[in-house]
């Protein structure tokens, strides 16, 4: 007698599909990880951006009197951090063409050179003019390479000043001179362009009977 398997209509249960639930908390670490990455990333860029942040300029090896023609053998270059680029341009670029440049005012070493201090041959060749200035008839923090008017105040009451000569550079000025009060004095030596030697005998006649009083020119 062969047994034969009792079927039934119903099929064996099922097993209930597994799915695979997401790691909420993995997600929240991934991005957190990519949002530091990115934050490394940035500041990382920053903080070489700003390193390199920097102007290199021309400063003096020694002191480098008026007249020097410049060469590479007086300076040496340094990186200067400026607060703005209106700053940096106030000084000599290291890749600027000493050829030609010479020195239009005393620099001291270790100074970064001005602009204003390195002229071409042709502006240097001006005639030196030492002038005997009370204290009260400048201002105090006149300094070297300031422009200025130099003006003659007559010693006689009832007659007006005369100006002498306009934009004029100041090469050189001592400190003060003399007993505190109306006779200290302070020596200036200013540079005469060869347009201004036209008037240097009829200035020199008013200075003898006033004072020169220099007016500072904006910058």
């Amino acid at each position: 007698m062969v047994d034969t398997a009792v079927r039934s209509g119903f099929g064996a249960p099922s097993v209930p599909a597994q799915r695979t639930r997401r790691a909420r908390w993995k997600d929240g670490r991934l991005v957190l990880g990519v949002l530091l990455v990115a934050i490394t990333a940035l500041v990382g860029a920053k903080l070489l951006s700003s390193a390199d942040d920097t102007t290199t300029i021309w400063a003096a090896k020694r002191d480098l009197p008026a007249g020097t023609k410049l060469t590479g053998e007086d300076l040496a270059t340094v990186r200067v951090r400026f607060t703005s680029g209106q700053d940096a341009e106030q000084y000599v670029a290291a890749d600027a063409e000493l050829k030609g440049l010479v020195v239009a005012r005393a620099i001291d070493a270790g100074e970064f050179v001005p602009r204003d201090a390195a002229v071409p041959q042709a502006d240097s060749d001006r005639t030196e003019l030492p002038l005997s200035v009370a204290t009260g008839r400048l201002p105090s923090d006149t300094a070297n390479g300031d422009k200025v008017d130099i003006w003659v105040v007559p010693k006689d009451d009832g007659q007006a000043a005369k100006l002498l000569w306009s934009d004029v550079r100041v090469l050189q000025i001592d400190s003060v001179k003399g007993v505190a009060g109306g006779s200290a004095r302070r020596q200036v030596l200013v540079a005469l362009a060869p347009k201004d030697l036209q008037k240097l005998p009829a200035a020199l006649t008013a200075m003898s009977q006033g004072e020169p009083t220099l007016v500072r020119r904006a910058a």
